[in-house]
């Protein structure tokens, strides 16, 4: 645990900040990937810094840590045998060594508290950025549009903005360099034509799941 990133927790924090993130990095690089592996550390992270509305002091470490991965599973189709890496929802509690019930709480709360939504660009993995409609459906001159099919200094614009997580053609032609083809893993279920994405972002997560 590098000392930049406890600067950014409050101190009566530290150590379960650092006891959350030392079980999702162990999970991460056995049973998944360094992606994951960054974005556990870092919804754990947000959960442990100022202003955060969870109390990850109420409950267990491994509860939390639990919850976080299957909160970014829930966004990433983990339990979707399509997917890679996948997990079912019985081997992630097994994993950490907590109920089922415990770790889609924690999850439901962590989900809750930071408005995410299935396929959030903000915890999506760089895998799936291709195929997310809702990374690339931006509004522009009060229309919703496909970011990728604009001028490029519009895209330019976007990526300053934070908006995009890169330029489309940047990448291509970088993959192209270096000899090296990108494939990118597939959301399951998402069409061409993708929905708008500020309804979606919208939407709650109130119902029952899977997982």
């Amino acid at each position: 645990m590098t000392k930049r990133l406890l600067d950014t927790i409050e101190e009566d924090f530290h150590d379960v900040f650092t006891a959350i993130v030392e079980l999702t990095d162990e999970f991460c690089e056995e049973h998944l990937n360094e992606d994951y592996k960054q974005l556990a550390s870092d919804m754990a992270e947000a959960l442990c810094g100022k202003g955060s509305l969870v109390n990850v002091k109420q409950g267990r470490p491994k509860s939390w840590a639990g919850g976080i991965i299957h909160a970014l599973g829930w966004v990433n189709f983990l339990p979707d045998p399509a997917t890679e890496p996948y997990m079912s929802s019985t081997d992630l509690a097994k994993g950490f060594g907590v109920s089922q019930g415990t770790m889609a709480a924690k999850s439901k709360i962590i989900r809750d508290a930071m408005d995410i939504m299935p396929m959030d660009p903000d915890w999506c993995l760089a895998d799936l950025l291709d195929d997310n409609p809702l990374v690339w459906m931006l509004e522009l001159d009060g229309f919703i549009v496909d970011i990728r099919k604009v001028r490029r200094e519009i895209q330019e614009a976007a990526f300053r903005e934070g908006l995009i997580p890169y330029i489309p053609a940047d990448k291509k032609q970088a993959a192209s360099q270096s000899g090296q083809e990108t494939e990118n893993i597939k959301f399951p279920g998402i069409q061409k034509k993708a929905p708008k994405p500020k309804p979606a972002r919208k939407t709650r997560d109130e119902g029952p799941t899977l997982f």
